[in-house]
């Protein structure tokens, strides 16, 4: 390579002779005593510098950006004021620098991953310019794919979102395949390359199609292919003649075209967003079926969503027949955990659950891998806090919410068990009241059919849930929306005038508003007042916000709302373009001036990094608590510099009390499946059981009049009283201070905290009457830290030795028949509460040491590096032997 060329490669610089080198000096670019920057043409060959600096001299190991670990430096400068010019800004190298701070940190040694066994042949790794840039974790997930693959059979890869489940997933498949990263110089000798496999297909949801193009153009060279759309025939005769390697394709397009797709013969198939495999009776999951490789893999950060035979579904796809028949996993499984979980359960019931319970975790261990950001990635974030916050409706909102529950179709429902009026034996569901033709919801369902449908008066079930929702969320949305059709138009105007009642001047009439002036208003909506305290209070302390909601008309009044308030926004929803999302993206990330960003959780749910933003709001709660999830992980997630603090809005006393408990539920549900955790037991009710509706299930809970108490508050106080509290969580008195703190800021709540280490800590009266009156001011009636309530036990690995034996028959597990005496069982609960009260104590004492609260203290730890963490311990020591009885 002359000289003339190799100066080609790089930026232009000064023509100082000093600076001239000679063309043997540059036969190779790594030769380290070349003080430049590597040529732009090859990516690797600049992170192999970025990653490894050991073998640069010092001024070549300071062009990078600061890295989150082991990279300090400061630019260009110091290289360029030697060579006497002034510093120009960076361009062609810049835009790689900038990429290595989102992806390319210095998190390994380049060299290969070795997957296979020592005497293996072929040998099958991860190249090294893939490798040097994964996270530990992350190659802990290739090794797991691999094993799986290895054992012809597939599994599911259940990290949590934003831990880089596809980076892993594209790992492990360069590794099979024999790829060498981005494809320059490949270190793979030719004797060591795989033969020739059949294709992989990747099935995923349309809006991460372009993430997947993205992900493997920028660490494999693989042939990649969407099947999708008006090319589906050509592409489909690329695989045909071998010319394709990835296939990528939708949901959708697999559901309607998967009879000509599963006749290919494929190496690998790997289903992203796998939860959406959750319905044994959906045309997808028939479809799935049908794919005829054993190795297949699923790609989900939430296994389980609603109910326990959700995981029977998925991993009787991933892995047939390791759990049992679908009889054999309800009976042995799913009833036993859910009636164990009832807060009334009998001590027999708990047992028998925890023993199923454990049996369960064992055999998901052998094919599933599931960490969390805490346990992964917690050192290099700050973390998260998820508040639930209960907002009053406002006085308006409560009378139409209680006329809603007036209106025949919801007291049809609610009535329909008790003996008909006629005098019949028969309930009034079976007989007189089946239909409700002076109602207003029901003859608009039925205008087609006046006598009604096989399903009535259940259809009626879902339009009054939607009606609730609307009027616990604003008023607004109640009123026909122009986009609908005149019939439907006229109906909602009927309705709207109904539950409006006498107050329908107050509420801006029965149609659509057009008063920008009356839609910005927030003295009719309970959340919206709270969240203009909130958002005065975030905003000018410099955070930023992505607030979240369902529905699109929702999204264009807090829109207007903002434009009044002043604020800067960015708005994406289902009808923002998809080759604009990732603009708006980049664009609110690297704008100062940005402040909130308003999201459709349908359409930014998935697929969007955000990290910029420090606070999330989600407006109205969703059924499903993996909707509500994922919305938060769209900026808690790697790369956030900030410690995000989350704010569920519900409207208190309403049918959104309800829908959190539900969530509450699932998620506890979830935790003891898929983690094999120690939930609390707050409900008596049991899903999909009649005879345990409890308070959570049943029509009759649907529908009921929550105004006159707090149910969420009053549930957990009520498990309070019983003593049955196991853990660290706050009480509602404790809980409603110490998240005021949180709400407001400084200047707003005079609670500080002294620098010396001696501290005196505000007693709960004290901080009472500082905090509870600001949050009444803010319209806040209650609130609770969702982790207080949710996930509090530790889960069961690594506590005991879960390993089953490998004759292990499901039909017939193994239970031991040895029961615990009561005074055994007890006097070991007493001992765990007691050891747990004595870690409490200590923690409390640390965090007085150093100088802060406990929430504080806490916010510290997971930002502090190790050896930080061990400075305090020591210090706290020295200190406790100076003290006598410290």
């Amino acid at each position: 390579m002359s000289l003339h060329l190799f100066k080609e490669t790089l930026k232009p610089c000064t023509n100082n002779p000093s600076s001239s080198l000679s063309s043997a000096s540059i036969t190779h670019s790594f030769d380290p005593i070349i003080p430049r920057k590597p040529p732009k043409s090859s990516l690797s060959r600049q992170l192999l510098r970025l990653q490894d600096p050991d073998s640069l001299p010092p001024i070549q190991s300071q062009i990078s950006t600061k890295q989150p670990q082991g990279h300090n430096g400061d630019g260009n400068e110091e290289e360029e004021e030697e060579e006497g010019q002034k510093a120009p800004e960076p361009k062609g190298f810049g835009r790689t620098t900038k990429l290595g701070q989102l992806q390319f940190d210095n998190t390994g040694p380049f060299e290969p991953l070795i997957l296979s066994s020592q005497n293996e042949i072929p040998v099958v790794q991860v190249p090294a310019s893939i490798n040097c840039r994964l996270l530990e974790h992350q190659r802990g997930g290739v090794m797991f794919l691999y094993n799986l693959y290895k054992n012809n059979h597939g599994g599911i890869l259940g990290d949590d979102m934003g831990l880089g489940k596809t980076i892993q997933t594209i790992a492990f498949l360069a590794a099979v395949y024999g790829k060498e990263g981005e494809g320059f110089h490949s270190t793979i000798l030719k004797e060591n390359q795989v033969g020739k496999k059949d294709p992989v297909l990747i099935i995923c949801p349309t809006s991460v199609i372009h993430n997947w193009e993205s992900e493997f153009s920028k660490w494999a060279t693989f042939s990649v292919s969407v099947y999708q759309g008006a090319n589906r025939d050509l592409i489909y005769e690329k695989l045909e003649v071998g010319a394709v390697e990835i296939l990528i394709t939708s949901f959708d397009t697999y559901r309607i075209h998967g009879e000509i797709l599963s006749e290919v013969k494929w190496e690998i198939v790997i289903v992203d967003e796998a939860h959406r495999l959750k319905n044994e009776k959906s045309k997808l999951y028939g479809a799935c079926l049908e794919i005829k490789t054993p190795k297949r893999f699923g790609l989900t950060g939430t296994v389980m969503q609603n109910k326990i035979m959700e995981l029977f579904n998925l991993f009787d796809w991933v892995a047939p027949g390791s759990l049992g028949t679908r009889e054999h996993f309800r009976e042995f499984y799913d009833e036993p955990l859910k009636h164990g979980q009832r807060s009334t359960a009998p001590e027999r019931f708990v047992r028998v659950a925890d023993e199923r319970k454990q049996h369960l975790v064992a055999v998901l261990r052998k094919y599933m891998l599931r960490r969390t950001k805490e346990e992964t990635i917690g050192h290099l974030m700050m973390g998260k806090e998820d508040n639930v916050v209960f907002c009053a409706m406002s006085e308006l909102q409560k009378r139409v919410y209680s006329r809603m529950l007036q209106l025949p179709e919801v007291q049809c429902l609610i009535n329909k068990d008790l003996p008909c009026s006629c005098g019949s034996p028969l309930t009034q569901v079976e007989c007189c009241k089946r239909t409700v033709p002076n109602g207003i919801i029901w003859p608009y369902l039925h205008r087609d059919n006046p006598d009604g449908c096989d399903s009535c008066p259940f259809c009626l079930v879902l339009p009054c849930l939607v009606k609730l929702q609307q009027i616990s969320n604003h008023l607004e949305l109640i009123k026909p929306n122009p986009k609908d059709d005149p019939d439907k138009q006229k109906k909602d105007a009927e309705f709207a005038s109904a539950v409006f009642g006498p107050d329908i001047d107050l509420a801006g009439g029965n149609t659509q508003s057009e008063s920008f002036m009356g839609l910005s208003d927030v003295k009719h909506c309970g959340k919206m007042r709270a969240l203009e305290k909130l958002m005065f209070s975030w905003l000018s302390e410099g955070d930023k916000v992505l607030l979240f909601s369902y529905s699109v008309r929702m999204l264009d009044i807090l829109e207007k709302f903002l434009i009044r308030r002043g604020y800067c926004f960015s708005r994406l929803d289902g009808s923002t373009p998809s080759n604009l999302r990732q603009s708006l993206v980049d664009d609110f990330n690297s704008s100062p001036s940005k402040q909130v960003f308003l999201i459709s959780t349908r359409a930014g749910g998935l697929g969007l990094n955000l990290v910029s933003a420090n606070r999330v709001v989600i407006f109205d709660p969703n059924w499903n608590p993996a909707q509500d999830l994922q919305a938060q992980d769209r900026s808690f997630r790697f790369g956030q510099k900030r410690h995000v603090v989350v704010f569920r809005l519900l409207a208190a006393g309403s049918l959104e009390e309800l829908v959190y408990s539900r969530q509450v539920y699932k998620q506890q549900l979830s935790n003891i499946a898929v983690s094999g955790k120690m939930e609390k037991r707050y409900f008596e009710g049991v899903q999909d059981c009649k005879e345990f509706q409890g308070e959570l299930f049943g029509i009759c809970n649907l529908f009921r009049d929550l105004s006159d108490k707090l149910f969420t508050s009053e549930i957990i106080e009520l498990h309070e009283k019983q003593g049955q509290e196991d853990g660290h969580h706050l009480s509602t008195k404790q809980g409603l201070t110490e998240l005021g703190n949180n709400f407001v800021s400084s200047k707003e709540v005079d609670v500080t905290f002294s620098s010396e280490s001696e501290t005196r800590v505000p007693s709960d009266s004290e901080r009472a009457k500082t905090s509870k009156p600001a949050l009444e001011n803010m319209g806040i009636v209650y609130a609770h830290r969702n982790e207080d309530i949710v996930n509090v036990g530790a889960g069961i690995q690594g506590k005991m030795d879960l390993s089953i034996p490998e004759n292990d028959r499901l039909k017939q597990p193994c239970i031991p028949k040895a029961r615990r005496s009561k005074p055994e069982f007890l006097s070991e609960k007493e001992n765990i509460s007691s050891i747990k009260d004595k870690k409490r104590r200590q923690y409390s004492l640390l965090a007085q040491f150093v100088g802060i609260g406990e929430l504080e203290f806490s916010k510290w730890l997971l930002s502090a590096t190790p050896l930080e963490r061990e400075k305090v311990l020591r210090d706290f020591k020295k200190r406790k032997e100076k003290i006598p009885n410290g």
